[in-house]
């Protein structure tokens, strides 16, 4: 049963909400893209039912309160551009994982932190977690700074964590506490 409370999330440039069937044109775009999936433990999606699978995938863990999934929809083009992902819920330790991807496109202007900056916020707040984890390639160098700039901490390194098409790679993992995310809101 869905337990997650009301997502109203938007700043200037983009809102964030919940992914339709409208949108798989535009994750497939995102997806289907080498570079954007470079460091994800899945390769490049080649057809729009990979989006469409996703989507339903999204609808029932959202259903049951388990993930959501975010579009970051641009105000200027109405199209999805990136998504943000709240998963592996454990709300006896009120913990979860979050997740991202952003249309390269958009790469280098501040899009996916501020994007990001919302959600965690939303995740601390609306949803009362304590803590929360992201689990990257260490190579990608990019996303590291953006969660360092939001407050995560490298906790560890798990090598050869992943084998995407045969390729073998290890997880950098960050860590985020409630406490630590107000303490340097509040600074």
């Amino acid at each position: 049963m869905n337990t997650f409370p009301p997502i109203n999330l938007a700043c200037d440039r983009f809102s964030l909400r919940l992914l339709e069937t409208r949108d798989a044109a535009d994750l497939l775009a995102i997806f289907g893209d080498p570079e954007v999936v470079r460091y994800w433990s899945q390769p490049p999606w080649r057809g729009e039912e990979e989006a469409l699978a996703m989507l339903e995938r999204d609808r029932q863990a959202f259903a049951d309160g388990q993930a959501l999934r975010l579009g970051i929809v641009l105000c200027s083009t109405g199209h999805v551009v990136g998504t943000l992902s709240v998963f592996n819920l454990s709300p006896a330790n009120r913990r979860a994982e979050i997740g991202y991807a952003l249309a390269r496109a958009h790469w280098g202007q501040g899009l996916m932190h501020e994007a990001l900056g919302l959600l965690v916020a939303w995740a601390f707040d609306a949803l009362q977690l304590h803590r929360l984890e992201a689990d990257i390639d260490p190579a990608n160098e990019a996303s590291a700074r953006s969660l360092q700039r939001l407050g995560f901490q490298r906790e560890g390194l798990l090598r050869e964590r992943w084998i995407v098409d045969g390729q073998v790679s290890d997880t950098a993992f960050y860590g985020l506490l409630a406490a630590e995310w107000r303490a340097a809101r509040s600074a």
